[in-house]
């Protein structure tokens, strides 16, 4: 393996040599490393990169703290929010039966809730920092293996990406899974640069890291394997030995995991993507094609002036999509945010393109050339963030919007707090998890209208889900009023329930009042001995055929 040359207070990846005298790991390629790092020192290298890692980590937190607390939680976020708040002997119930992959995010988030709370605002709080760190861990990653430039460019492109601020402020593990990904693939490049006892442990300590925030994630060592094998080429004869080490000891604390999990796929099982999933695969992963297309198209043209570092490139941004929608049939894992963790290495790859025109940006003489047309360089960099800035800014604002079809469960509750009275009872029809939404938007209200027809909770299944009652009649007798919250798109507020639920309803109450909300429909029954006009106990629940956000 050899030394590297310094590039604006970076250095090169080591899993391409500086020149072939210094190749190998013999005494002359050691010394050129030596003396690498002592230029790299002089130049104030660790400066450099506090800077570069905290500039564009900046640029995406003020991104995504805008607002961060607007937008209502949804269906996975009401998940992570109810299993962050049960007990650990309640949350080890749960994983026996689903989302065994997302227990230590939700016990991380159990320690964060129970010191932050769980307004939506606090429990975004960690998502976005994670997020934010990714923007500067890619331009430190981008410093490394191309110059100082890149890596700076790459971050606050990034920082602009509407998906950035979209899964930086949602209360899911994806933020967390860019942000492993990224530390690894940058630990690795250090070690395969600066081999050392202690990196390669950081390295190791990273790859279980990728692992619980998202199986998924997980397709990236295929690039790692790449950076690997280019550097044994390279003349490196140890570094197959430190990888595997460090592959086997990491993935030793996530396949017990992942062998659970494969019993639970089934809770994903909906998720069998077609062509057009495919085809709206970029528009989907950068948050619009207005975005998807620039930066995918520069990235392909980078790959041509990425030099050696083009291959694992390639493979990061190719391998996971394909591998996931080859076997989506089985895995169920093509979804793009899920993939994710691809989008920095498309940014990086347009980030040299980009460069390239102000001059090298790999091989011995990166980073090098006049002063003018580095000064060139530098405003073109500028130009092209502000030009992706001005093309992702409908983007952005829209994913501080509501998710796409998702119901307005916080105006619901706000009608319920403002008109319920002692003995209110609530239920619910539809298939969007209305209970879990509606413990959420009443969870500070004391005074609640009660769940009656709650027969077994979701702490004693094991599950996101409570059993109802088996004799709905019975256990509505005590009511005097009922609260229906209803996501049915059929214009029948009770087609969402079981049969034998919606007659007993129509049968012991009439409607008082009905509210018409955001794919959602909120009525308030009265108890009466007369029955309710207009049976609609045999319509067919298309809550899970309407288009939303999924």
């Amino acid at each position: 393996m050899s030394g590297t040359t310094t590039v604006d207070g970076g250095t090169a990846a080591g899993y391409e040599p500086a020149s072939e005298t210094s190749a190998g790991a013999g005494s002359g390629g050691r010394r050129a490393r030596r003396e690498a790092e002592q230029h790299t020192g002089d130049r104030g290298g660790r400066l450099a990169a506090l800077l570069v890692f905290l500039l564009p980590s900046a640029a995406a937190l003020a991104l995504i703290l805008r607002r961060i607390g607007h937008r209502q939680l949804w269906r996975d976020e009401h998940a992570t929010w109810w299993a962050a708040t049960l007990s650990f002997h309640d949350l080890s119930q749960l994983i026996r039966s689903i989302d065994v992959v997302f227990t230590p995010y939700y016990v991380l988030m159990h320690f964060w809730v129970s010191l932050a709370g769980d307004s939506p605002t606090a429990m975004r709080i960690p998502g976005a920092l994670a997020m934010a760190s990714s923007a500067g861990l890619l331009a430190l990653l981008g410093r490394r293996l191309f110059t100082t430039q890149t890596g700076l460019l790459a971050g606050f492109l990034f920082a602009v990406v509407p998906t950035v601020t979209r899964y930086g402020q949602e209360i899911r593990p994806y933020a967390f899974a860019v942000a492993a990904v990224l530390l690894s693939t940058l630990l690795l490049a250090r070690a395969l640069e600066q081999p050392g006892f202690k990196v390669w442990v950081g390295y190791t300590l990273t790859v279980p890291m990728i692992g619980w925030s998202h199986l998924a994630s997980l397709a990236v060592l295929g690039a790692h394997v790449v950076m690997v094998l280019m550097a044994r080429r390279s003349g490196d004869r140890i570094v197959g030995w430190a990888f595997a080490a460090a592959g086997i000891v990491g993935l030793c604390f996530v396949i017990p995991m992942a062998i659970q999990g494969s019993g639970q796929s089934g809770q994903i099982a909906w998720n069998n993507p077609v062509t057009k999933d495919l085809v709206d695969f970029p528009k989907n992963l950068f948050g619009s094609w207005a975005v998807a297309a620039p930066v995918m198209a520069l990235g392909a043209l980078g790959l041509f002036f990425a030099g050696r570092r083009a291959l694992p490139l390639a493979v990061w941004i190719v391998l996971p999509p394909l591998a996931t929608y080859v076997t989506a049939s089985k895995l169920h894992l093509f979804l793009p945010r899920y993939l994710l963790f691809t989008a920095p290495a498309w940014v990086l790859l347009a980030a040299v393109a980009v460069c390239r025109i102000a001059g090298p940006v790999a091989g011995p003489k990166a980073g090098t050339g006049a002063a003018a047309r580095r000064g060139f360089g530098w405003v073109l960099a500028a130009a092209a963030v502000a030009g992706l800035a001005w093309q992702a800014l409908p983007g952005i604002r829209e994913t501080r919007e509501n998710a796409l079809g998702e119901p307005d469960f916080h105006g619901a509750a706000q009608f319920i707090e403002a008109g319920q009275r002692k003995g209110d009872g609530i239920v619910f029809s539809g298939a969007l998890a209305e209970r879990r939404a509606m413990d959420y938007e009443l969870r500070d209200d004391k005074g609640r209208p009660r769940d009656v027809l709650m027969y077994r909770t979701p702490q004693e299944l094991g599950s996101f889900g409570a059993a109802e009652c088996p004799r709905p009649a019975k256990c509505l007798a005590n009511a005097d009023r009922l609260w229906l919250v209803s996501t049915t798109f059929d214009g029948q507020p009770l087609s969402g329930m079981p049969k034998a639920t919606a007659t007993a309803v129509e049968r012991g109450f009439r409607v008082v009042k009905t509210r018409k909300l955001d794919s959602l429909t909120l009525v308030l029954f009265e108890k009466s001995a007369k029955a309710a006009t207009g049976d609609t106990s045999g319509k067919k629940d298309d809550a899970a055929q309407r288009k939303i956000h999924t």
